[in-house]
């Protein structure tokens, strides 16, 4: 029963990214490589957040106090990525300028909004990898979380957590990234206060006197909805619309009736 609660929450947590990585980026060298580097600096962000937590040690047992500095650093990191990528743009270029059979098109660096997709989708994949990976490693088991009185929806809860938070930070990124091209400052802002906010939901996952029982609901539901106007944004930000959505069914209608 553990090893399937373990896959289960696996494919919950990591399915859809990996089918993004898998369909958008896996076939790419370019970016992999922009993936593996924006994982890289959210690792810089936890390291920073990781020793002010250690260096102010009265505070320590205040978790929201780690939340928010982590988060802080994690948009920063974000931004020096952002100023890192604009950087190597002339770098860029020269790297696609390969063959297609490579599957490397420079469309990829004039098209400012697949390399901000990717730079989110590293930031979350690596998020989502850190927040849940020592979960799946005790619900391989042996036991299960409940028998002492836990809740038994703990593992799910972090699971659909760590799924909403990876498709935030890829949301995230476009938008970002959007901001500072065209001086949108309201989407940096957005950005920054829907992380801060989607975060500090997950504290009502921590029981406490007062609150005995963890309200995961009260975290998840929120975040999803966030998730859905996120992501909504980032789609209008890519170009996307209806049009759009109409048409590439129509295409791909029309490619099964031939085949």
């Amino acid at each position: 029963m553990t090893i399937m609660e373990f896959f289960g929450c696996t494919f919950i947590a990591f399915g859809p990214p990996f089918a993004m990585f898998l369909f958008t980026i896996a076939r790419d060298p370019l970016r992999v490589i922009v993936l593996i580097a924006s994982g890289f600096f959210w690792l810089l962000s936890l390291l920073l957040s990781s020793l002010l937590w250690f260096a102010v040690v009265p505070l320590r047992d205040k978790l929201v106090f780690g939340l928010v500095f982590s988060v802080m650093f994690q948009e920063a990191f974000r931004f020096l990525f952002y100023k890192l990528l604009r950087k190597a743009d002339d770098g860029l270029q020269k790297v696609s300028q390969v063959t297609e059979a490579e599957h490397v098109t420079p469309r990829d660096i004039s098209n400012k909004h697949i390399m901000a997709y990717v730079s989110g989708l590293g930031f979350g994949i690596l998020s989502g990898a850190f927040s849940i990976v020592n979960v799946l490693a005790d619900m391989a088991g042996p036991g299960t979380i409940g028998i002492l009185g836990d809740s038994p929806y703990f593992f799910l809860a972090s699971a659909f957590l760590t799924l909403c938070f990876i498709l935030l930070h890829t949301f995230w990124g476009i938008l970002f990234f959007n901001g500072l091209d065209k001086k949108r400052y309201w989407m940096i802002a957005y950005v920054v206060g829907t992380h801060m906010l989607v975060s500090c939901l997950t504290l009502l996952n921590k029981p406490t006197q007062s609150q005995p029982e963890p309200l995961y609901l009260a975290s998840i539901i929120p975040g999803y909805l966030v998730l859905l106007v996120t992501g909504v944004l980032a789609f209008r930000t890519a170009g996307g619309s209806l049009y759009n959505i109409r048409a590439a069914c129509s295409c791909r209608k029309g490619r099964f009736d031939i085949d």
